[in-house]
């Protein structure tokens, strides 16, 4: 399941109750978008806020294995497991930990938008030890963000097993495919 508009909707009130903000109230406006079409302002806020964060993001993580993108209001980050986790063991490397680190302050920064975070795999393994390890990976990254102050009410975490790959099943498609995604969407 996906991190609809309805479960941003649910999600909202816990939010704003442990100190949450929506994009609208982040700043001040300029004089230019002071008077208009409340509707026009407040989606040129959003896409300006979220582009700064993708921006930051995108200098921020110049490294093999990760990628920024931006598809509409949302921006995507996905970490090929091997950035951020030992090898042979679950846990996360101290070059994954630095850069959870970087993305930590750069989205504590931001802190006008929830996170999706998913888990996927290849499709080697059978559904359910698939579904049980992307889950895996989703939850140590959300605890990793969870233990540098990043706001578990903004966070969903879902595992996916290898639903969506994005790269063939080959071997080199397979390292690609086991990864971590974390969707960034404005908070309305």
């Amino acid at each position: 399941m996906d991190m609809t508009e309805t479960a941003k909707t649910a999600k909202l009130p816990v939010y704003m109750g442990h100190g949450g903000k929506i994009v609208t109230a982040t700043g001040e406006l300029s004089p230019n978008m002071q008077y208009g079409d409340k509707n026009n302002v407040d989606n040129a806020m959003l896409v300006n806020y979220m582009s700064q964060l993708e921006y930051e993001l995108y200098d921020s993580l110049r490294k093999p294995g990760m990628s920024v993108q931006r598809a509409g209001t949302d921006v995507y980050i996905i970490l090929v497991r091997d950035s951020i986790m030992e090898l042979d063991v679950a846990d996360i490397s101290p070059d994954g930990a630095d850069t959870l680190k970087t993305i930590s302050k750069i989205i504590n920064k931001y802190n006008a938008t929830f996170m999706e975070i998913a888990g996927y795999t290849d499709s080697i393994q059978d559904k359910n030890a698939a579904y049980a390890l992307s889950m895996d990976m989703a939850e140590r990254v959300g605890v990793f963000f969870a233990q540098n102050k990043v706001s578990t009410s903004r966070m969903f975490i879902v595992g996916r097993g290898s639903a969506r790959p994005i790269a063939a099943q080959d071997d080199m498609g397979r390292l690609t495919n086991r990864r971590v995604e974390i969707r960034l969407s404005p908070a309305r």
